[in-house]
């Protein structure tokens, strides 16, 4: 004989489920709590935690420290580029702006209004482009930075004076840019006012500004004679700047 469930040929196992729950024939038993679910005997178990702790860990192997990291590093941030941060940005103009303020690279410091240079009557030119791009090795160096202008005179009298009695060529004077000077970059100008009208005039070749790597505009590259220049040759030298 078919069931009712299957009397219209359509299989309802659930059909009759809520009319026994509405007679309260069927009694949903109370859920048991973790206390209950547990065995009789671990719940009597009264042994200290340290040693059911050394029963649990049984047959655990302990690991080689050989093979452990003993320093985890921190995860690399990524700084965003230029490029990240304005997508619309030239990649080769974003290049060049990262090249000058990193290394230098493609400032000229001759095509600044600070830039200045001089040569001696006579003088090609060329040696002054020459001494500014670096083509003379320097051999030697004087930092004026926190002397007085009186002090500086002296240091320069001093540090010519030595480098010419050992032979030096090419030396570079740190004198700053005097941005900071109300009254502009006066050691700076003494420095050239040094070089073309004292005595030491007669041993120069030729001056320029220093390039960035050397100082920029804040210092100079000075080109010294192995002998001085004769009396009658001597005639100002030019200088721009």
């Amino acid at each position: 004989m078919k069931s009712s469930n299957s009397s219209s040929g359509i299989f309802k196992p659930f059909k009759d489920l809520k009319a026994l729950l509405e007679s309260k024939s069927v009694e949903l038993q109370p859920l048991k709590s973790a206390a209950h679910r547990r065995p009789q005997a671990e719940q009597n178990d009264q042994r200290p935690g340290h040693l059911l702790f050394k029963e649990a860990m049984a047959g655990v192997k302990k690991i080689s420290r050989s093979k452990c990291s003993t320093h985890i590093p921190p995860p690399l941030a990524t700084e965003p580029t230029e490029t990240d941060r304005n997508p619309n940005a030239d990649p080769e103009s974003v290049a060049q702006l990262i090249n000058l303020v990193k290394y230098g690279t493609g400032f000229i410091v001759s095509l600044t209004p600070e830039y200045a240079e001089g040569i001696a009557q006579g003088v090609n030119p060329e040696i002054a482009r020459r001494l500014h791009r670096g083509d003379f090795s320097i051999q030697d160096h004087i930092d004026l930075h926190g002397l007085r202008a009186d002090e500086a005179h002296e240091a320069i009298d001093g540090f010519l004076s030595r480098s010419i009695t050992a032979g030096k060529r090419a030396v570079l004077i740190i004198h700053g840019r005097g941005l900071s000077s109300p009254a502009g970059p006066i050691l700076k100008s003494k420095v050239y006012r040094w070089l073309t009208t004292s005595p030491w005039h007669k041993w120069v070749i030729a001056f320029t500004s220093a390039r960035l790597c050397d100082g920029g505009a804040g210092a100079t590259y000075v080109l010294l004679r192995r002998k001085p220049i004769k009396k009658r040759f001597r005639k100002p030298g030019k200088k721009r700047g």
